[in-house]
């Protein structure tokens, strides 16, 4: 059977159900559509033109070994009114800085302003053996690329004496160069994906927000204590700054049915992202106090005992980092992570059909509203 593309967004949602316009939001609603190739894309563009009906702020793409976030971003940028488009990331062993800062003004040129440039060293499994570019010091490489790619917006001449570049190389015939690309804004948001203590504070250091997964409302203290220490370093607070997990989101009369959609996203983060000896999400559910389960989960996992490492996820996990349920529930949950200090909810819907994808969103919006986040 072939779907019609129009049957579901030519469907109205009642105004009511729209985000709120002319209010102080205290969170907004944005989508991810992780990697492209993975699903159904053509739904995923639906998703993401649903979305800009409905008022989300911000749709992300992401990329690991197959299809390029930025290409997909100019796709869904021309496909969109509204919405902000997002990389959630692009890949800082994949380009050199300048490189990405000609991306960013690329995409704020064609997007009309609405490009925001997430960034991430990705691990070492798909930097040494993909990149061919070796894992080494993360965090003072992602510095010096920040500073990079800042002083390329910029339009200055770029000269960089770093560690990890040097520009202009000595010795040689090139010279300082500035960016011909005028981006629509001044300031491209940069976001920084970020899961440890140190990670997060030098993003709360040199970064507009912060990109995280399996964020729990109840282990939220010390992600924000270490975003605000790296915030503390440049005189600035937690004011302003956009702390931005990306939240699996089932919707269902049964929220312990719907975890069960979950499980093998969450095994996958867990037992099979990086190595044994590096994972970096693996070390995140230890922190949250999952560190038996953890390791079961990868063990499994690296035997490709894909179904017995999504059995061992705990529920409890599941239910701490999802929107589980009915609107109700998803609703009270949604206060939680705007209690938390999370300032854009990403949304990722376990079922990517077009028609469930859709209903999802609209559920979220309705939640939204229930839970009072736009007054």
């Amino acid at each position: 059977m072939t779907r019609d593309p129009d049957s579901v967004t030519q469907l109205t949602l009642p105004a009511r159900q729209m985000l709120p316009a002319g209010k102080v939001r205290r969170v907004r609603l944005g989508l991810n559509l992780s990697y492209w190739g993975a699903g159904n894309d053509a739904d995923n563009l639906e998703l993401a033109k649903e979305a800009d009906r409905l008022g989300y702020a911000v749709v992300w793409v992401a990329e690991a070994y197959g299809s390029d976030a930025a290409t997909i971003l100019s796709w869904i940028a021309a496909h969109t009114e509204r919405i902000d488009v997002g990389s959630a990331i692009f890949q800082i062993p994949a380009r050199t800085p300048a490189m990405t800062a000609m991306t960013a003004a690329t995409l704020d040129t064609l997007s009309g302003g609405r490009f925001r440039l997430g960034l991430g060293v990705s691990g070492p499994q798909v930097s040494e053996g993909w990149y061919g570019v070796r894992f080494d010091k993360p965090l003072a490489r992602t510095r010096e690329y920040v500073e990079i790619i800042r002083k390329a917006l910029s339009r200055e001449r770029l000269t960089h004496q770093g560690t990890h570049w040097t520009l202009p190389l000595p010795d040689g015939p090139g010279k300082p160069i500035k960016l011909t690309v005028h981006p629509v804004r001044e300031h491209i948001p940069i976001y920084i994906a970020a899961i440890g203590p140190k990670n997060l504070e030098q993003t709360g250091e040199i970064a507009d927000g912060a990109l995280v997964l399996f964020f729990s409302p109840d282990h939220a203290g010390d992600t924000r204590q270490a975003l605000r220490a790296g915030r503390a370093k440049v005189g600035k607070d937690l004011e302003g700054f956009d702390i931005v997990p990306t939240v699996p989101i089932v919707v269902g009369d049964d929220w312990k049915t719907c975890a069960d959609t979950v499980r093998a996203y969450a095994a996958l983060y867990i037992g099979g992202m990086g190595s044994r000896q590096k994972n970096f999400y693996n070390a995140l559910a230890t922190r949250m106090g999952y560190g038996e389960q953890a390791q079961e989960i990868q063990d499994k996992f690296l035997a490709k005992d894909y179904l017995g490492a999504a059995a061992a996820v705990p529920l409890e996990f599941l239910d701490a980092t999802s929107l589980l349920g009915p609107k109700e529930r998803i609703a009270e949950r949604m206060r939680a992570f705007a209690d938390a200090g999370v300032t854009t909810l990403t949304l990722s819907p376990m079922l990517q059909d077009v028609e469930q994808g859709t209903v999802a969103l609209r559920t979220a919006v309705e939640a939204y509203e229930l839970a009072g986040l736009a007054e």
